[in-house]
């Protein structure tokens, strides 16, 4: 079985700095991401630099839910990731930081990088408690869950989905992509 990662600093660097924004889903926030790191690297044979790229791209693909209030989360979650990369002098990594961003809930296989289809996948694994496991195989993600619990993270996107379903009834996911 693959060995987890259970220490990412640059990921809990990244979750500091948001920490007061994420306020009581701070804990379930952190718990989605370090599993979405793991999954995404379960799949890759990940340097240094493509685990840094899935630390940014997980701090960042949901941020948008706090930021902006709104559950059309993708855009202002990139326009985030992208000031960190300039800010950072990181701009090279713009385009597969974007497409894991904006493409982590489409439905079908991405035309992006190997990195972008293997954090697609990842979100859909942990989204669906592995239902959609893409091949991640059970031990791991039992092991992952156990180190990095729900903590009501799925509660949440229940909650959110019900609350836009009622106030955009012919738009209640715009964050999902074909």
């Amino acid at each position: 079985m693959a060995h987890i990662l259970t220490q990412l600093p640059l990921l809990d660097t990244l979750h500091g700095q948001h920490a007061a924004l994420l306020g009581k889903d701070f804990d379930a926030y952190r718990n989605h991401t370090y599993r979405l790191v793991n999954f995404c690297a379960a799949q890759l044979d990940a340097d240094d630099e493509a685990l840094q790229k899935m630390q940014v791209a997980a701090a960042f693909h949901d941020l948008g839910i706090w930021s902006a209030h709104t559950f059309d989360y993708l855009p202002p979650s990139d326009a985030q990731a992208q000031a960190w990369l300039n800010a950072n002098g990181k701009q090279a990594w713009s385009a597969d930081i974007a497409g894991m961003i904006n493409e982590h809930h489409k439905i079908t296989a991405t035309n992006g990088s190997p990195l972008v289809e293997a954090f697609r996948r990842a979100d859909w694994a942990d989204v669906t408690f592995g239902v959609i496991n893409h091949g991640i195989p059970r031990a791991l993600r039992r092991e992952v869950f156990a180190a990095f619990p729900d903590a009501g993270f799925h509660a949440m996107l229940l909650k959110l989905s019900a609350k836009r379903l009622l106030t955009h009834p012919w738009s209640p996911l715009p964050m999902m992509r074909w």
